[in-house]
């Protein structure tokens, strides 16, 4: 560096340290010395033990910092879950309160030829929904399935039999609940239905519960779970708990489908179910 520039330096550098701004220089090879110390004195600490050098090592911040010091795999932190956001229990300030709401006019604003998503390109029929108009109890599903497609009902095929001995077994009648799906045309080879076809259709869905005001949903499988509660969580992060919904109380319990193979599931469901019983009082049927 020229001399003449060694002035300037000196009184720039004088100045910023006037203002607090300094150090701009480390001796990296000192700090790392005095790294290396810290990390023995740790070592030797940790060495002294009551149980002798024979005793298991106890995990410790002490330990885990020595460890990813010297190089040792440590295993990486589990990343905090996601919390499940709930929606408000009012109506979202994006959407339109629509005054005397009706099931019937719900079907009617939705149409018999819809094509507001592609899932209109496979249908047969739209599946809407069937049940008690006054249900306190509504279970949703995620979209209909090839029975349901050709007979314009949800849960008819082998799923909705199952599903009727659930409710059955609740000391219920399919008369006293009411179906639905949170898409109501067919996704193709049944899978599940995608982010904008759910976009496209859940206010529908959300328009149903409005109108019929349960006092528990039933969300059955991941799909309807997750678009009510506004997650992206697996169903076992949440299965059989209770949240506030909109004035309703609202549980997700596995899918009929996913029971149908998974039979194992299915005394986990049973007593998601008890659950919901006993908010509702009612007592399962006695045996004949």
């Amino acid at each position: 560096m020229p001399d003449s520039l060694h002035p300037r330096l000196e009184a720039w550098l004088r100045y910023a340290d006037d203002l607090g701004l300094g150090p701009f220089y480390r001796d990296r090879v000192a700090a790392t010395q005095q790294q290396m110390e810290i990390v023995g004195s740790i070592a030797a600490a940790s060495a002294v033990s009551p149980a002798g050098p024979s005793s298991r090592a106890v995990s410790t911040p002490a330990n885990e910092f020595r460890n990813f010091v010297s190089g040792d795999s440590m295993p990486p932190a589990k990343p905090a879950p996601a919390p499940i956001i709930v929606p408000p229990s009012g109506a979202s300030l994006f959407e339109e309160k629509i005054e005397n709401d009706s099931l019937e006019r719900i079907r009617t604003d939705i149409g018999p030829a819809c094509t507001r998503c592609k899932l209109h390109q496979g249908r047969t029929n739209i599946v809407f929904g069937v049940g008690n108009l006054k249900a306190e109890l509504v279970f949703v599903g995620e979209g209909p399935g090839r029975d349901e497609d050709e007979q314009g009902e949800p849960f008819v095929g082998r799923a909705g039999k199952l599903l009727t001995q659930m409710i059955e077994a609740m000391g219920l009648q399919r008369s006293d609940v009411y179906i639905c799906n949170v898409v109501k045309c067919r996704p193709p080879e049944n899978r599940l239905p995608e982010k904008d076809e759910i976009e496209t259709c859940s206010p529908y869905l959300l328009r149903q519960l409005e109108v019929i005001r349960p006092k528990v949903i039933c969300c059955l499988g991941a799909c309807s779970a997750q678009t009510l509660l506004n997650t992206t969580q697996g169903i076992s992060r949440f299965r059989g708990e209770f949240f506030d919904f909109r004035g309703a109380r609202l549980m997700a319990t596995y899918h009929p489908a996913y029971l149908l193979r998974n039979p194992n599931a299915k005394g986990d469901v049973w007593k998601d179910l008890q659950k919901i019983m006993a908010l509702l009082g009612l007592q399962a049927p006695k045996k004949k």
